[in-house]
């Protein structure tokens, strides 16, 4: 399954982003810790360097991140000189209280009233840019939910003289181009209920969880989880729980759900979903399969053409 989401809100925010970008010093881009690399939107990569702005980039959600994967993604981002990563979780003030300072580092020429630092906070749904917002103004301004796609537009705030925030509605992109990316978004909530179905995701998470964390899981689930693939897991989260339907049968899609709310919520333990090796991994293999089918469409259009000349050679 490809899963795809880009409701009309989202082209209207990447227009505004795109207008306010000429009067921003510096884009605090907040990433999903579990997934830095598929939580990045490539819009955001776009508008800010076709501007030349240096990037904040907060991996948030540590806490629910294997923090030996979160060091690798700080080493990796931190390999453009225009990034400054910091991984950090909304939920300690300490780490939200350091915010502002790593961004002025970006932009010291931006200091005073005159010259206020303006920084825009972007990012994919559902990954706490509204919930920093709030902590870094000390009051709720943003609405916050459990649902992506809360904050719908853009606005714009002085935290005090000298600097300005500017927050935007959770951004994702018209075409996610490889398919484990889309899953691993909807796997951690960043897209709509209506663009996927969860029994799919959930097997595609379950697989991915028996690779990386099986012990997480044998934890979790009482049971040796060796020999089991997808189904069979979310099957004995249905056991486990009790969860039948009234013929009998286990409750897949109430199973379904369960493991997306372990997940999801840190009660399977601290899971990252990629490392920069797996991402280079499966980027390569994207990479491959598309280059595949662009020869297959290429030779059926040649045997195409070949066709029609060879017909009207006949006529």
């Amino acid at each position: 399954m490809s899963i795809q989401w880009f409701p009309g809100h989202m082209n209207a925010a990447k227009k505004k982003a795109a207008e306010q970008m000429a009067d921003v010093d510096v884009v605090i881009e907040v990433v999903d810790a579990r997934l830095p690399a598929a939580s990045c939107n490539p819009l955001v990569e776009e508008l800010r360097k076709f501007r030349q702005r240096p990037c904040l980039k907060i991996l948030n959600k540590i806490d629910l991140a294997d923090p030996d994967a979160t060091a690798a993604w700080i080493r990796h981002f931190e390999q453009d000189k225009s990034v400054t990563a910091y991984a950090m979780t909304t939920k300690k003030p300490s780490d939200v209280a350091k915010v502002i300072a790593k961004a002025r580092k970006l932009a010291p020429h931006r200091s005073d009233a005159l010259k206020p630092l303006r920084m825009m906070i972007m990012g994919i749904p559902n990954v706490g840019k509204s919930t920093l917002m709030n902590a870094l103004l000390k009051r709720r301004v943003a609405k916050v939910g459990d649902e992506p796609a809360v904050t719908k537009q853009q606005q714009k705030i002085y935290l005090d003289m000298e600097t300005v925030l500017i927050d935007t509605p959770g951004l994702l992109w018209p075409k996610i181009e490889m398919p484990s990316d889309g899953m691993a978004l909807a796997a951690s909530h960043a897209i709509g209920a209506n663009a996927l179905i969860e029994d799919e995701v959930a097997i595609w998470l379950a697989e991915e969880l028996l690779k990386r964390y099986p012990e997480l899981l044998k934890a979790r689930y009482k049971a040796d989880v060796s020999a089991m693939d997808g189904v069979a897991l979310i099957e004995r989260v249905a056991q486990l729980r009790s969860y039948r339907l009234k013929g009998g049968e286990w409750d897949f899609e109430k199973a379904s759900h369960m493991l997306l709310q372990d997940y999801r919520s840190g009660l399977l333990g601290r899971i990252s979903l990629e490392t920069p090796e797996t991402r280079a991994a499966a980027l390569a293999v994207h990479i491959e399969q598309e280059r595949i089918k662009a020869e297959e469409a290429a030779r059926k259009a040649a045997e195409k053409e070949a066709e029609r000349m060879k017909g009207k050679r006949g006529t």
